[in-house]
């Protein structure tokens, strides 16, 4: 693994994003405990720099498998995780390289606890509530922290949404579970996504849901092919809304073609 530094911003008095090598997670403190949410490669002692923000407890939640969302778990311990990305989770920590770091970071692999819609997690005048989105990966969650009015979607709702991995839902079938979850614009206001650096208006929610059903339509002339370390997939960029804040300007889905409708 590279030597990458972590790079911290404070939000606010209660909330920092941490940025490592382009993934970011979050510290969300209340009064009685704090929450990371997601944990990054693995590369800096992200506990190390938690605990010199705060001294609260700490709990770790991952959004979803991923290895840029899950190897910094090795300096919590355990962390919370969807069960259905468990098996995923575990076959990253599986690999030799990886195991070959932990042994000289002196870190275990780390556990995880389940958890599920409809969760929620009282830090203290700070609540967050567990909803599930599977898609990008089986197991992904989006956690809403309710007094703040602050989504917090790992990698299922951003400006370049990867659909084209194994494992991932159709899009279809992805834009079904985007309907079912649509009604957190009404108990949020902006968005914090997997790698973001700093918010996003909650439209990108709804842009993104149109960009997903302009594929389904086949509303695809214009996209371009898109290389990635798995192979070659396509495109597809999608509008913002004017006048919104936005972290990026611009935005696309990566998909399969053959991965649309079934």
């Amino acid at each position: 693994m590279s030597d990458k530094e972590l790079t911290i911003k404070k939000l606010s008095d209660d909330l920092y994003l941490m940025d490592e090598d382009n993934a970011t997670c979050y510290l969300v403190i209340g009064r009685e405990k704090a929450c990371v949410i997601d944990t990054v490669n693995g590369i800096n002692d992200l506990k190390k720099a938690v605990t010199e923000i705060t001294d609260k407890p700490l709990i770790v939640i991952n959004t979803h498998g991923h290895p840029d969302h899950i190897y910094g778990n090795i300096y919590f311990g355990e962390g919370y995780l969807h069960p259905k990305d468990l098996p995923l989770a575990e076959s990253f920590f599986q690999q030799p390289d990886f195991i070959e770091f932990c042994k000289n970071k002196g870190c275990q692999i780390p556990t995880f606890r389940p958890l599920k819609e409809g969760d929620e997690f009282d830090l203290g005048g700070k609540t967050l509530e567990v909803y599930e989105l599977p898609g990008h990966t089986p197991g992904q969650i989006v956690l809403l922290l309710k007094e703040d009015r602050l989504l917090f979607p790992g990698d299922s709702i951003n400006h370049h949404l990867w659909m084209m991995l194994d494992g991932c839902l159709s899009l279809k079938e992805y834009g079904e579970q985007l309907d079912r979850i649509m009604f957190l614009e009404e108990k949020a206001d902006r968005i914090l996504h997997g790698h973001s650096h700093s918010f996003d208006d909650i439209s990108l929610l709804r842009c993104l849901r149109r960009g997903i059903q302009e594929i389904c339509e086949g509303k695809t002339e214009g996209d371009l092919p898109y290389e990635w370390f798995g192979g070659v997939a396509k495109q597809h960029p999608f509008s913002l809304e004017e006048g919104k804040q936005y972290d990026c300007n611009e935005s696309v889905i990566c998909y399969q073609p053959d991965h649309v409708l079934e």
